[in-house]
């Protein structure tokens, strides 16, 4: 019984923890190109540790898709890095698709 607690609170985190926000341009990715980058937070969320360019990632284009959110990996990023460092530490996915 325990394991399977264990194993639902597991499934309930990586459902719930994936939270995206969708933002389609123009008519959307024409050439399927996807970028990724991982912006990184402490002090639950208020204090960025790294800037993502999405301008450089969209690299002009004008029909593209840029996803941001956190995903099941940022979960886990988070619970590593909590661990480690004392302090809050979060991040998100952004994702830019041409």
């Amino acid at each position: 019984m325990k394991k399977l607690c264990i194993s639902l609170s597991i499934v309930v985190l990586f459902i719930g923890a994936c939270a995206t926000h969708t933002h389609t341009i123009g008519d959307g990715p024409q050439t399927g190109i996807t970028e990724t980058a991982r912006q990184y937070y402490v002090l639950f969320g208020l204090v960025p540790l790294n800037k993502v360019d999405t301008n450089a990632m969209i690299d002009g284009a004008s029909d593209y898709r840029l996803e941001t959110g956190q995903q099941g990996v940022d979960v886990l990023i988070s619970m590593a890095a909590g661990l480690i460092i004392p302090t809050t530490v979060s991040s998100r996915t952004v994702k830019v698709t041409k």
